[in-house]
């Protein structure tokens, strides 16, 4: 025997209830919802208060370890000692500054110490070049006799010197008054000079 269920179309009143049902429950899912989406709003308002709390360091956190310490200490030691040593650099600079300008005054003294004494040699040289000439006139101007009388007592290489310099006719009328080997001798050291003289 099959049993058959009897259907049952629902009254008005009982749609009424689910009506009121279903509405209740929409509300309370709503009122659920907006105090869960308040507690996060909260939640995330707090977020960044945490965040800066737990981005300030705490004293702790700041210690520096043992190692650090004495590779920092290096390094500062190490700083130090650069600066002495640009200190030290530059102070030697500024005496080699010093030295190279008292050496440059030193070389520019000495420079105008030499100009001035090859003046002075200039002037001596001429004025003996002047004396020179003006007593081999003087020699010319002698009578032959007293000249040679003269050029006997001379040094044979001084005498050679007047003699080259004097007019050929004067010198050997000198050289003729001469006493032979006196003669001889100053006649050897002017064939010498005439030797060594250029040739054309």
């Amino acid at each position: 025997m099959i049993w058959r269920t009897p259907t049952h179309k629902p009254s008005a009143r009982s749609r009424r209830t689910r009506g009121v049902l279903l509405i209740l429950s929409t509300f309370l899912v709503a009122s659920a919802l907006l105090r869960f989406g308040e507690g996060v709003g909260r939640a995330f308002a707090r977020a960044p208060e945490a965040t800066e709390e737990s981005s300030t360091p705490s004293t702790q956190a700041c210690e520096t370890p043992e190692d650090m310490k004495a590779l920092l200490d290096a390094l500062q030691e190490r700083g130090r000692m650069l600066e002495e040593r640009e200190t030290a650099l530059r102070n030697r600079e500024q005496v080699l500054k010093l030295v190279e300008q008292e050496a440059g005054q030193k070389i520019a003294a000495l420079t105008t110490a030499e100009e001035d004494l090859r003046r002075m040699i200039a002037l001596t040289e001429s004025a003996a070049e002047n004396d020179v000439a003006q007593l081999t006139k003087v020699y010319e101007s002698m009578k032959p006799k007293q000249a040679a009388s003269l050029f006997e007592e001379m040094d044979p290489v001084f005498a050679a010197g007047f003699l080259a310099r004097m007019r050929p006719d004067a010198a050997a009328d000198v050289l003729a008054g001469l006493s032979p080997g006196v003669a001889h001798g100053i006649s050897v050291i002017l064939a010498g000079r005439n030797a060594t003289a250029p040739r054309q």
